[in-house]
């Protein structure tokens, strides 16, 4: 790893920290092996993926323990839930990732990430327009992929 990246892991790791101390719950190895195996994703994965991840390391972690720990990630802000369905959610790293925005295949649920200069123009200039101020957003585009298009004319 490079010496950015264990800077950028190091910053991340005490985000959580502080944000686990200010809500009087404790940073134990458990949960930092957990933010480690998120912030080394570069994909979308859900906490059944996570879990395999960190058996694969050897650790032994429960899934209880990862369901638990999931939704501090996200409220600390180094994790984004890009979706839930059926039971299933899909999450990804959001700590020192650039803002994007997603396609989703409604057949196969793959997901494609994009970014585009056009919305993130029109997102300042409704927010400009309402006097609103953003904090977040999230946007899906729903439809087929290009593999599930030729499935359906089959």
């Amino acid at each position: 790893m490079s010496g950015r990246a264990a800077n950028g892991l190091d910053s991340a790791e005490r985000i959580f920290r502080l944000f686990l101390r200010k809500r009087g719950l404790r940073a134990t190895p458990v949960r930092a092996a957990i933010l480690q195996a998120i912030l080394s994703r570069q994909d979308h994965f859900d906490a059944d993926e996570l879990f395999l991840d960190l058996r694969r390391q050897g650790l032994s972690v429960s899934r209880a323990s990862i369901y638990r720990t999931l939704p501090l990630v996200i409220e600390a802000g180094l994790l984004n839930q890009i979706y839930s369905e059926d039971g299933r959610s899909l999450y990804e790293s959001s700590y020192g990732r650039e803002h994007h925005c997603h396609l989703r295949c409604l057949n196969c649920r793959r997901v494609i990430e994009f970014k585009s200069e056009e919305m993130d123009r029109l997102e300042r200039e409704l927010a400009r327009r309402h006097g609103f101020k953003i904090t977040a957003h999230q946007v899906e585009v729903y439809g087929l992929c290009p593999d599930c298009q030729g499935k359906s004319r089959d």
